[in-house]
C-alpha cells in the first residue's frame, strides 16, 4: 500500500472514529453507516483527483465537487438534473432541508429524533470534516494541523451532549488522530542535516535539527485538550433545545426541560388556500355536547419580540392528572370523555386535547408538562396517526362567580403579568380607557373582549403584515385590522397591564359536526385565544376575535346562571376563513410541508421590534462582519507581506551571530517564496543542493539562478565559517530569485502565492511552539511550587 493510499484510509478512520461523538445525539443512531458509505466514496473521489489533476487546489475542487454531488444524490435527488447533478432546485432544497434541521435542533431535547433536517445536519458535517481533514492530511501532507476539525467534531458533539459523550467515544476520537499521526510518520523518510530557516535561540548550534510531524501534532493535541475543556463548557450558553438546559435529563427519564419552538408564525401567504384538510376527528363517548377547543399548549413568556412557551420540567404521565391550578369546588365542572383520532400526515410534538384534561389513554413515548398541562412527544413521537381517549372537564363558572374571585397567588401574579419595558404606553393607556367603570378583573376582560369583538370597530383580515412584538401591538391597535394572532396578543398584554394574569393558547376551534355525530377538525380551525387566570375557577377562556370561535357563555350578557358554553359549530363563513393561528405544517416533516403536502404552510417570519430607532448594534455587527469577510480571506496574504519586509529590511546586527542569523533570514525568505510557488522546502538537502534544486524546480536562469547561488553560498558561511560576514546584496538578491519565480510560474500560480501563500502553515507551527513553550514553563512552576510547599521529615 503507497503512502497517500495509507494515509487517505487512516484520514478516512480518524473521521469516522470522531464522528462517533455524535451518536448520542440523535436517534436511532443508524445514520452512521449512511454517512459512512458517503465518507468513503468521498475519500476515493478524493484518491482519484490527486493521482489524475496535478494542481492540489485542483484536487481539492474536485473532491469538494464530489461532496456536492453526494449530498445531492442523498437528499435531493428528485430535483437534481439527471437525478445527479446539484442544480438550482437541488441546492434551494438542500438550504431548505439545512433551516428545517436548524429549527429542530432547537426544538427537540437529547436525543433528539432522526429527522431530515438533523440527518442532513450530521452526514453533511461528517462530509465537511472529512474534506478537510483528507485535504491537510494527504493532500497538503500536514497531519498534525488535521487534528484541529477532528477537535471541532468531537468538542461540538460532546458540548451538544452536555457531557453525555462517554470516555469510549473520546478514546476512539483520540485513536484516530494518533492513528494519523503514525501513518505520516511512517510515510516520512528519517530526516537529517541542520536547519537552513533561522538559528535556535542563542544563534545557530550544530546540533539543531528539523522538528518531526509527530512533536507538532504533540502540541497541537496539547492545544486541543485545552480547547476540548472550554468549549464544552461554553456550550450551555447557546440556548434551549437540543443544547439547552440538559443536566436534568434527557426526555427519556425523570425530569428533564423542553423548550418549544414558537408555533405561531405567518400564515397570511397561504391562508387562502381553496381546499382545507382534515387533521382530527373526535367523538364524545358519553353523549357530551359537542363543540369543545382542542388545546396544544400556551405560550406564557413575552419577551417585547414575541410570545413564547417557557421552558418547564418534563415528567412521565400520570394515571390521573392533577386538580387544574385554581379551580374551586363550587364550580361546576362536568367531566366528559372523548375518542380524538388525528390523520396521519398530522404530526405534531404536543397532542391536541380539550382544557382542562384530566386522563389521557394514549400509546407512545409522550411526556407531562404540568403548568399547561400539556403531553409532549419524546424522542420523535409525534401525533400522526394517534389515537387517544381523553377526559377532561367542562369548567362553568358563572358571571357571579368570576366577579368574585379572589386575589391570585403573589409568584403566580408575578409571572403572568410581567410586560416587557418596551410595550408602548398606548397599550396601557387603551386598556385603562376600554376598562374604564369596570369594577373587578371580571368586569375588565370582559370590557376587553367585547371591544376587540364587537364596539371597537376591528375586522378581521389575513393580509395583514405579521408580527407578534410590542410594535405589532401598537400598530394593530392603530389601525385595527388583523387575525387571530393580533387579537389573542393584544388582549393578553392589555390584560397583563391591568395586573390580570394571562397567557395565549394555541390550538383548534371547534371543528364542523358531521352527520355520523363526530366532529372535524381542519388546518382552517386552527385558532388563538387569551386565557386569563381567576382564583376559584383557574384559567379562563375568552374569545376577543371576531366571527372566529365561540363566545363563552359567561361573558355574554344576561347568560343562565351555570349555563354551558354556548358552543355551536362555526358557520359556513366562519369556516371558509382562515385562521391564523400554528398550522399543522409545522411539526410536518420537512419534505411535505414544502411541497405543500400538508397543508398551509408557512415560512417564520422576524417578528417586530420594539420600535422605530437607529440599529446601533445592528449596524455594529455588520461593520464587523464585514471586516472580518474582508480581512481572513485576505490574512494571508497580510502576514506574507508583513513578515518578507521584517525578514529583508530588517535591522541586521555587527555581531557575528547577528549578521548568521541576517543571512538565514534571507534564506528562509527564499525557500517560503519557492514554496508559495509551488516548491516544496527539502530541509535535508544543503543550501547548495537545495538551490540547485531550486534552480532546477523554478526553470530559472541569467541573474535569479546566480543571485540564489550567492545567497546559499552566504548561508553555508554563515553555518560554518568561524566569522561569517553577511553577504552585501541579500535581501536583492532574495527579490530578484522571487521575481524569477514568478516570470517563469502561471498566472494561477502567481496569484495563489499572493492571496493564499502555501508557507502561512508557519503560523499553525508557530503558535504550536509558543503552546509548548508555555505549557513547560507552567508544569516547571507547578514543579517547583509543589516542591517547596512539600512538608519535610523532621530527622531522628
Amino acid at each position: 500500500m503507497s503512502g497517500p493510499v495509507r494515509l487517505a484510509l487512516c484520514a478516512y478512520v480518524a473521521t469516522l472514529l470522531a464522528a462517533g461523538a455524535l451518536l448520542p445525539l440523535v436517534d436511532p443512531w443508524t445514520w452512521i453507516f449512511e454517512a459512512a458509505l458517503l465518507l468513503a466514496v468521498q475519500s476515493a473521489g478524493g484518491a482519484l483527483a490527486r493521482r489524475f489533476v496535478p494542481a492540489r487546489a485542483g484536487a481539492v475542487g474536485v473532491q469538494a465537487l464530489v461532496t456536492l454531488v453526494l449530498l445531492t444524490v442523498a437528499f435531493a435527488r428528485d430535483r437534481a438534473l439527471l437525478g445527479v447533478l446539484p442544480g438550482p432546485r437541488a441546492v434551494q432544497w438542500l438550504g431548505d432541508l439545512l433551516t428545517a434541521g436548524t429549527d429542530d435542533v432547537g426544538r427537540y431535547a437529547i436525543p433528539a429524533p432522526m429527522t431530515d433536517g438533523i440527518r442532513l445536519l450530521l452526514v453533511g458535517g461528517v462530509l465537511l470534516i472529512g474534506l478537510l481533514v483528507d485535504v491537510l492530511a494527504v493532500t497538503l501532507r500536514a497531519s498534525a494541523p488535521a487534528g484541529l476539525p477532528l477537535l471541532a467534531l468531537y468538542s461540538v458533539a460532546a458540548g451538544l451532549s452536555g457531557g453525555g459523550a462517554s470516555r469510549l467515544l473520546f478514546f476512539l476520537a483520540a485513536a484516530g488522530y494518533l492513528l494519523l499521526l503514525l501513518a505520516e510518520g511512517r510515510d516520512r523518510t528519517a530526516q537529517w542535516g541542520r536547519l537552513f530557516g533561522g538559528p535556535a535561540r542563542g544563534g545557530p548550534t550544530p546540533g539543531n535539527r528539523v522538528k518531526r510531524p509527530v512533536r507538532t501534532g504533540h502540541r497541537i493535541g496539547a492545544l486541543a485538550l485545552g480547547v476540548a475543556l472550554l468549549v464544552p463548557g461554553s456550550m450551555s450558553a447557546l440556548g434551549g433545545g437540543l443544547v439547552g438546559d440538559l443536566g436534568a435529563g434527557n426526555g427519556r427519564g425523570g425530569g428533564g426541560t423542553i423548550s418549544a419552538v414558537n408555533p405561531l408564525v405567518s400564515l397570511q401567504d397561504d391562508l387562502n388556500q381553496s381546499k382545507d384538510r382534515e387533521v382530527l376527528t373526535y367523538r364524545a363517548t358519553d353523549g357530551a355536547q359537542q363543540g369543545s377547543y382542542l388545546r396544544i399548549l400556551s405560550l406564557d413568556r413575552f419577551t417585547g419580540s414575541e410570545w413564547l412557551p417557557s421552558k418547564r420540567a418534563l415528567s412521565d404521565v400520570p394515571d390521573r392528572l392533577p386538580q387544574p391550578v385554581g379551580l374551586g369546588k363550587d364550580v361546576v365542572a362536568v367531566e366528559t370523555t372523548a375518542e380524538i383520532t388525528a390523520s396521519e400526515d398530522y404530526q405534531q410534538d404536543y397532542l391536541p386535547m380539550p382544557y382542562p384534561a384530566t386522563r389521557v389513554r394514549v400509546d407512545g413515548r409522550w411526556r407531562y408538562e404540568p403548568e399547561g398541562r400539556t403531553l409532549i412527544g419524546d424522542g420523535g413521537q409525534t401525533t400522526g396517526g394517534e389515537r387517544y381517549r381523553v377526559s377532561s372537564l367542562a369548567v362553568e363558572p358563572t358571571a357571579a362567580q368570576l366577579a368574585a374571585a379572589g386575589l391570585p397567588p403573589k409568584e403566580l401574579t408575578l409571572e403572568y403579568t410581567e410586560v416587557p419595558t418596551s410595550l408602548p404606553d398606548v397599550v396601557a393607556e387603551t386598556a385603562a380607557q376600554v376598562t374604564r367603570g369596570s369594577a373587578n378583573h371580571y368586569e375588565q376582560a370582559v370590557a376587553l373582549q367585547d371591544w376587540f369583538a364587537q364596539n371597537g370597530g376591528f375586522s378581521y383580515d389575513t393580509t395583514v403584515s405579521s408580527g407578534t412584538g410590542t410594535a405589532a401591538i401598537a400598530r394593530f391597535l392603530k389601525d385595527r385590522r388583523g387575525f387571530c394572532v393580533h387579537f389573542s396578543f393584544a388582549m393578553a398584554a392589555m390584560a397583563r397591564t391591568l395586573g390580570i394574569p394571562a397567557r395565549v393558547a394555541v390550538g383548534f376551534a371547534p371543528g364542523t359536526t358531521q352527520v355520523n355525530g363526530s366532529v372535524s377538525v381542519g388546518l382552517r380551525d386552527a385558532h388563538a385565544w387569551p386565557e386569563l387566570y381567576f382564583e376559584g375557577v383557574g384559567w379562563t377562556r375568552f374569545e376577543p376575535t371576531p366571527t372566529r370561535g365561540t363566545v363563552p357563555s359567561y361573558t355574554v350578557p344576561e347568560a343562565p346562571t351555570g349555563a354551558a358554553d354556548t358552543s355551536a359549530a362555526p358557520t359556513a363563513s366562519a369556516s371558509a376563513q382562515p385562521s391564523a393561528a400554528p398550522s399543522a405544517s409545522e411539526s410536518c416533516p420537512a419534505q411535505m410541508r414544502r411541497e405543500g403536502a400538508c397543508g398551509p404552510s408557512a415560512a417564520p417570519v422576524a417578528a417586530d421590534t420594539a420600535g422605530p430607532g437607529f440599529p446601533l448594534g445592528t449596524v455594529v455587527l455588520v461593520v464587523l462582519g464585514a471586516a472580518l469577510v474582508v480581512l481572513v480571506p485576505l490574512s494571508p496574504l497580510l502576514w506574507r507581506t508583513r513578515l518578507r519586509a521584517r525578514r529583508l529590511y530588517g535591522s541586521g546586527g555587527r555581531t557575528p551571530s547577528d549578521a548568521a542569523a541576517r543571512t538565514l533570514a534571507v534564506w528562509r525568505e527564499i525557500t517560503d517564496t519557492a514554496w508559495d510557488h509551488g516548491i516544496v522546502p527539502d530541509d535535508a538537502l544543503t543550501p547548495r543542493r537545495a538551490a540547485d534544486r531550486i534552480v532546477r524546480l523554478g526553470e530559472l536562469d541569467g541573474e535569479p539562478a546566480a543571485a540564489l547561488h550567492r545567497v546559499a553560498g552566504a548561508v553555508e558561511q554563515a553555518l560554518y565559517a568561524p566569522r561569517p560576514q553577511p553577504p552585501v546584496r541579500a535581501a536583492e538578491d532574495a527579490v530578484t530569485v522571487g521575481a524569477g519565480l514568478a516570470e517563469r510560474a502561471s498566472r494561477f500560480t502567481r496569484l495563489r502565492a499572493a492571496l493564499a501563500p502555501r508557507s502561512a502553515v508557519r503560523v499553525v507551527w508557530a503558535v504550536s511552539e509558543h503552546w509548548t513553550a508555555l505549557a513547560k514553563r507552567s508544569s516547571e512552576r507547578m514543579g517547583a511550587a509543589g516542591r517547596f510547599l512539600r512538608p519535610t521529615r523532621p530527622r531522628g
